[in-house]
């Protein structure tokens, strides 16, 4: 299997593919991040009196807990930033598959079929790029990966990809501080 995805590695259009979903999620998960930074709940209005085995009862308990809430948005956050960096694309979607697969087991649980759809591609992508970067990863999982080898090409490695990715952050984190500033 690991023949197999360095040949696609090799291909520009798997290699560009990869560069878009790592911006594509980790602009996600920056876009929902800053509410639960600031401290602004989920939905406009309370759903503390929705029935209790609901999807917004349960957002909105998160919302209640304080602390729960903004870990969760720090989390988002640096995962968003490490998958849109390229450079720690790795540990980004390291990061993101736990925060991810319980957003998904959550939407499932509580069977919000819009939603689900939603999260099952976020998580199909993060698991994507964890078997991307599998080369990378083995040397936690297995006790004998064998030898490294760097599979990142030239066109993927280019400090273009970084910069556009930073751009992206910044501009995606400012933008949604300010869209959410009367928000509360």
């Amino acid at each position: 299997m690991e023949k197999f995805l360095f040949r696609l590695k090799l291909l520009k259009p798997f290699q560009i593919f990869t560069i878009f979903v790592r911006y594509l999620l980790g602009s996600a998960f920056v876009w929902a991040s800053i509410l639960k930074i600031r401290g602004i709940r989920f939905t406009p209005e309370s759903a503390e009196n929705a029935p209790i085995n609901s999807l917004p009862h349960l957002l909105e308990t998160m919302y209640r807990s304080g602390f729960y809430w903004h870990f969760i948005g720090w989390a988002q956050f640096i995962a968003g930033f490490f998958l849109m960096s390229q450079t720690f694309s790795t540990l980004g979607a390291v990061i993101y598959f736990p925060i991810m697969l319980s957003i998904f087991i959550l939407t499932t649980y509580f069977q919000s079929p819009e939603i689900l759809s939603v999260t099952s591609l976020m998580l199909l992508g993060n698991i994507y790029l964890l078997l991307w970067d599998c080369n990378r990863l083995k040397f936690i999982i297995l006790n004998k990966p064998g030898e490294y080898v760097d599979q990142t090409t030239p066109f993927s490695r280019q400090k273009t990809w970084a910069y556009i990715g930073i751009l992206l952050w910044i501009a995606i984190s400012i933008f949604r501080v300010i869209t959410t500033r009367y928000h509360n």
